[in-house]
C-alpha cells in the first residue's frame, strides 16, 4: 500500500516516476530491497578493429548509421572522412581507427557513428560496430586497463572485467579534446 502512495506522489513527475519504477523492477529481479542494489555503471559498448571498448553513456549523444552522403573536406587529414548533415546539423565524421594510427575502418553494414555529447566540439566517431548499452557493477572495475592493439592507451580509464571479457573504458572527451584530434588540417 505504501508503494502505491509513493508512486502516486510522482504522477506529475514522469521522469522521477520512471526512475522509481526501474529501481523497483531491478530490486524485484535481484530479490532485494531497492536500497540494496549494487552501484551500477552504464556505458556504450563498441568495437574498433577486433577489440571491444566501452564509453560512458553521458559522453555519447546518440548512435547513428553511417550516412550515405558526406562531403569531403579539402586539406583535412585522411582520418577526417567528411562532414554530414544529420538532422539539420553538420557533423564532422572521423575514422577513429585511422586517427589512432591502426589502419582504416572497413565500412560495412555494422559500421556506426558515435555522436559525441560534447558541448563545444561536435564529432561523429566512425567505429566498426556498436553493441549498445553495457551495465557493470563497481566490483567489476579495475583501474588498470589491459593492453590493446589499437593505439589508444592515453584515452583509457581502467576497464570492466566480466568473465573472460575485458571492456576498456574509452574517454571520448579526452580524445576529442586532445591536440592530435584538434589538428585536423593536413600537413
Amino acid at each position: 500500500m505504501n508503494e502505491a502512495v509513493d508512486l502516486e506522489a510522482l504522477v506529475d513527475q514522469p521522469f522521477a516516476l520512471l526512475q522509481e519504477m526501474e529501481k523497483r523492477s531491478r530490486a524485484a529481479v535481484a530479490g532485494k530491497d531497492a536500497g540494496e542494489l549494487p552501484e551500477e555503471w552504464v556505458g556504450i559498448g563498441f568495437r574498433i578493429g577486433q577489440e571491444q571498448f566501452v564509453a560512458d553513456r553521458d559522453q555519447v549523444r546518440e548512435v547513428l548509421m553511417l550516412p550515405e552522403l558526406m562531403t569531403r573536406v579539402p586539406g583535412a587529414k585522411r582520418w577526417v572522412l567528411g562532414i554530414a548533415n544529420l538532422r539539420g546539423h553538420l557533423l564532422p565524421l572521423i575514422d577513429l581507427k585511422m586517427l589512432l594510427g591502426s589502419g582504416r575502418t572497413t565500412l560495412r553494414r555494422a559500421t556506426r557513428v558515435i555522436s559525441v555529447n560534447h558541448r563545444d566540439i561536435p564529432a561523429g566517431l566512425v567505429v566498426d560496430e556498436v553493441f549498445g548499452f553495457r551495465r557493470f557493477t563497481r566490483h567489476e572495475f579495475s583501474g588498470e586497463p589491459p593492453d590493446t592493439a589499437v593505439r589508444c592507451d592515453r584515452f583509457l580509464h581502467g576497464a570492466y572485467q566480466r568473465g573472460q571479457d575485458n571492456w576498456p573504458v574509452f574517454g571520448l572527451y579526452d580524445l576529442i579534446e586532445s591536440g592530435s584530434f584538434l589538428q585536423a588540417a593536413a600537413d
